[in-house]
């Protein structure tokens, strides 16, 4: 059987250590098991996304002592593949065309709904035909459509990570609840949602096991739902714990967590890194 796992980072900023965290289970645990590790490249963020950045990653993995076993994926080049897959969402008649902006929904929300999460969003546009998107629309999935289509198709997924093993059984009708009708189209540069586009991607790359931060858990859910209704079985899930700083915060880019090139800089070595995250 074969084993593939993946790091899919965004380029829009330098690596810092829980990126390296993450990079380095899935490399460990592909050659622990004769297996594959593959690089994707998540930069369908346009304006953030910086050849600069592209070039970092691929300086610091390499520094780390990773090694990729085919050349990098980029998603800003593959568009055309996560419209395929929308189109076939939209054949089906699961899918609407939606303007809100955020401000709407806001104000949409803060009428009482009774029995609504407060979350949800309102379903202001489930009404509108696909034949009436226009130019700035989002595409929203119509959740209770997608779940009747499913029938009694028991939607279940295998997370191996240590903080949420098990075999779930997803509950279609807390998909409805609790989820809603959520945006699987972006209106900014017309193709599919980031969530939608990396579980495509990770069908396409063959890759049997996704290692990601246990914040990306709650997604699985409607990844897995996504992917039966375009007639693929899901992979197996490592959602692993997350780097956080000395407040307790997760590491984000935005928050200018230490760059694992600055480690590099002031004389860090591979393995020190390693120890930083408690792997070695």
């Amino acid at each position: 059987m074969s084993f593939v796992t993946r790091f899919a980072p965004s380029p829009t900023g330098p690596l810092h250590l829980g990126h390296a965290y993450s990079a380095l289970i899935a490399y460990d645990m592909a050659r622990a098991n004769g297996g594959r590790f593959l690089l994707r490249f998540e930069d369908t963020d346009l304006e953030r996304s910086k050849p600069e950045y592209v070039q970092q990653t691929l300086d610091d993995l390499t520094w780390l002592g990773i090694t990729w076993d085919a050349a990098p994926l980029f998603q800003s080049q593959n568009l055309d593949v996560y419209n395929q897959s929308l189109a076939e969402l939209i054949s089906q008649g699961l899918t609407y065309p939606c303007r809100c902006s955020r401000k709407d929904i806001a104000a949409a929300l803060s009428a009482p709904q009774e029995g609504a999460p407060h979350h949800l969003y309102p379903q202001t546009c489930k009404h509108r035909a696909m034949s009436d998107r226009a130019e700035g629309d989002a595409i929203r999935l119509h959740m209770d459509r997608a779940c009747d289509t499913l029938g009694n198709m028991d939607l279940v997924f295998e997370e191996l990570g240590e903080i949420n093993k098990g075999t779930y059984h997803i509950d279609k009708n807390a998909l409805m609840r609790d989820v809603g009708d959520i945006i699987i189209g972006r209106k900014d540069i017309q193709t599919a949602a980031y969530f939608m586009a990396s579980a495509i991607d990770d069908i396409r790359q063959d890759i049997t096991h996704v290692v990601r931060g246990v914040d990306l858990f709650e997604f699985t859910q409607v990844q897995v739902l996504l992917l039966h209704l375009l007639g693929h079985k899901p992979p197996k899930y490592y959602h692993h714990d997350l780097i956080r700083d000395d407040a307790g915060k997760r590491l984000a880019k935005r928050d200018d967590a230490r760059a694992i090139s600055k480690y590099r800089n002031d004389g860090a070595t591979p393995n020190d890194i390693r120890q930083m995250v408690g792997l070695l």
